[in-house]
């Protein structure tokens, strides 16, 4: 057998590192974390701030890998999370009824259809560049938002579409008690979210760390360079957003699991949805996909404890006016945290913390 190369023989040490970092230590904390809230924290409220992080972190990612990876700017990426929404209802729902079988099959036709639909997208509209792009993928997601409201024969229109979930995912069944939790269908469809989320997690971590990732980043940072090089940047811009929207359309599927209920404004909206995952990467910090979970994180527990604050302080400070008016203004102090935020972390949370560590890694020791 052949000797390793330098090369070959440097990957292999920086993968027996990597399990003893610190940082994987904490992304390990981080998933023990999410598989005790059931048990820590048993409140619906907890469990379902819990799953909207795990859910917006995996989008947020899936959109990355457009943005931060690639360098493409996409308005539309929230249209492929409420399509793989409307598949799920479309099978467990308005089409089909509750079973394992239309469950399976309304992930499979959210990942075929998304496929196609961003590969349609990309070869008519990648030639148009940056801000360009972003307008014509805005207009399309605005389309689809018009047709889901005016098809209401087809998509329920406005009022939606309600489903159950089949078998052990379905809100009435239970399996008696572990640890003082009773084990509900909402609980095994947390944990189910929990694991699929992970998985398609990883897959997105293998792709960005694969070959074709780094040439992604090399079309990010220098696309005539790269083109240059010989790759077809064309194709593998085309790859990047039909993977990255694939992704979305699976996370969107698991959103319609846990909701049960789709319709355009919750699942297709740009305001509602595109705009959370806009400010959720500026917060983690673009092309980190780790990223993605600090961002959601703070957004949804901004969103979730912030408008609680007013009753919070008209029981300590009954005679505060003042703090009260201030208070029922959550939103003002949620810009006031998000422009510290941008302050102090410039790349994002994730991003700066990587910045200054490599250029502590860099700075030449003292003699």
């Amino acid at each position: 057998m052949a000797d390793a190369t330098p090369v070959q023989m440097f990957h292999m040490e920086e993968k027996r590192k990597q399990y003893r970092r610190g940082s994987f230590y904490l992304k390990m904390c981080t998933l023990a974390l999410f598989i005790l809230v059931p048990f820590l924290f048993p409140s619906f409220k907890t469990v379902d701030l819990a799953v909207q992080i795990i859910i917006f972190g995996a989008l947020v990612a899936s959109f990355d890998i457009l943005l931060g990876y690639t360098g493409i700017l996409s308005f539309g990426h929230g249209m492929f999370f409420g399509m793989g929404a409307y598949c799920m209802a479309f099978f467990l729902g308005k089409y089909g009824m509750p079973s394992y079988t239309n469950l399976v099959l309304g992930f499979a036709a959210a990942a075929f259809f998304s496929a196609i639909l961003a590969m349609l997208i990309s070869l008519l509209t990648l030639r148009v560049k940056a801000i360009f792009f972003a307008m014509i993928t805005l207009a399309i997601a605005e389309l689809a938002i018009v047709l889901a409201t005016k098809l209401s024969g087809l998509t329920g229109g406005e009022d939606g579409i309600s489903f159950m979930t089949p078998g052990v995912f379905s809100v009435a069944f239970t399996t008696g008690t572990f640890m003082g939790v009773e084990i509900t269908g909402k609980v095994i469809t947390y944990y189910f979210i929990l694991f699929s989320c992970t998985a398609l997690f990883l897959a997105m971590l293998r792709f960005t760390h694969s070959p074709l990732g780094r040439v992604l980043q090399a079309i990010r940072d220098n696309e005539q360079r790269a083109e240059a090089l010989g790759n077809r940047t064309f194709v593998y811009q085309s790859i990047s957003i039909t993977f990255g929207c694939v992704m979305a359309a699976l996370i969107g599927c698991l959103y319609a699991m846990w909701m049960e209920y789709v319709n355009p404004e919750s699942s297709l909206g740009v305001m509602t949805i595109m705009l959370d995952v806009l400010l959720m990467v500026i917060i983690g910090g673009m092309g980190t996909l780790y990223g993605g979970i600090i961002g959601a994180a703070f957004l949804k527990i901004t969103q979730t404890f912030l408008p609680d604050l007013q009753t919070l302080a008209k029981d300590l400070f009954p005679e505060a006016v003042l703090l009260h008016n201030i208070l029922e203004r959550w939103l003002l102090l949620f810009g006031i945290l998000f422009i510290l935020v941008v302050i102090f972390f410039p790349k994002g949370v994730i991003g700066s913390v990587m910045d200054r560590g490599s250029r502590k890694r860099n700075v030449p020791k003292r003699q």
